[in-house]
């Protein structure tokens, strides 16, 4: 006998099932909808145009292929998700407002216990503290629910901002990079300049924590990553 029964979406993919909720901070899986309001709000701006905090210059995508391209990643991100590999990246809300992402990025998961933040703001939602509560979320859950045992962070050198949310959330400096760094918006000429990366590692210990978390639907993203049967 065929037996067969209703699969629901974030039974199929156990992220769209992940809630994190901190005080103020809500870390969701994003499903479609979540995903398109996301890349409306960072097509709004994410940092100034004469500024360029990421490795990656994805907030250059040509404003025609902007939403296309930003919705592709989310969906690879899916897609590649398994216990070799993964990113989780989380939509965050403020008070109830979406106002950006949080994510961590590993591989070898459960030979290394380790992995990267990386995050983003919309421009008109920062300096309010929202990216160090979101970061202390994030780290808590990694830490408390999900095995990991470092977390690493990086930040160009003048990027006060982001050299400060790594400080107040308790990582220790883990040395100086120096890499390409794609120009700015504002440059005469699209390409890279050298620049100093400052590289981060959290341990739990060295965690300053913000409010509880109340996680639902971390057990099914456990069994995902290969840390339980």
């Amino acid at each position: 006998m065929v037996t067969t029964a209703e699969t629901t979406l974030a039974e199929a993919l156990p992220v769209l099932g992940l809630r994190v909720s901190a005080g103020p901070i809500e870390l969701s899986g994003p499903d479609d909808d979540t995903l398109i309001a996301l890349a409306n709000l960072a097509f709004e701006g994410v940092h100034a145009p004469d500024a360029m905090p990421f490795l990656v210059p994805w907030t250059l995508t040509p404003p025609d292929r902007f939403h296309r391209e930003f919705l592709q990643y989310h969906w690879g991100v899916r897609s590649r998700f398994g216990p070799d590999a993964w990113s989780l990246e989380l939509a965050v809300r403020y008070d109830g407002e979406l106002v950006g992402t949080q994510g961590v990025s590993t591989h070898d998961f459960l030979l290394t216990r380790s992995g990267e933040t990386g995050s983003w703001l919309c421009l008109r939602h920062q300096d309010r503290g929202i990216g160090t509560l979101m970061r202390r979320a994030m780290c808590a859950l990694l830490f408390d629910h999900l095995g990991f045992e470092e977390v690493a962070s990086a930040a160009w050198v003048d990027n006060a901002a982001s050299n400060a949310v790594s400080r107040k959330v308790g990582y220790r400096s883990n040395g100086l990079v120096r890499k390409p760094r794609p120009r700015p918006a504002t440059a005469t000429e699209s390409g890279f300049d050298a620049a100093i990366e400052q590289r981060y590692l959290l341990r739990p210990d060295d965690l300053v924590r913000g409010p509880d978390l109340q996680v639902e639907g971390v057990a099914p993203v456990r069994r995902l990553i290969g840390l339980d049967d």
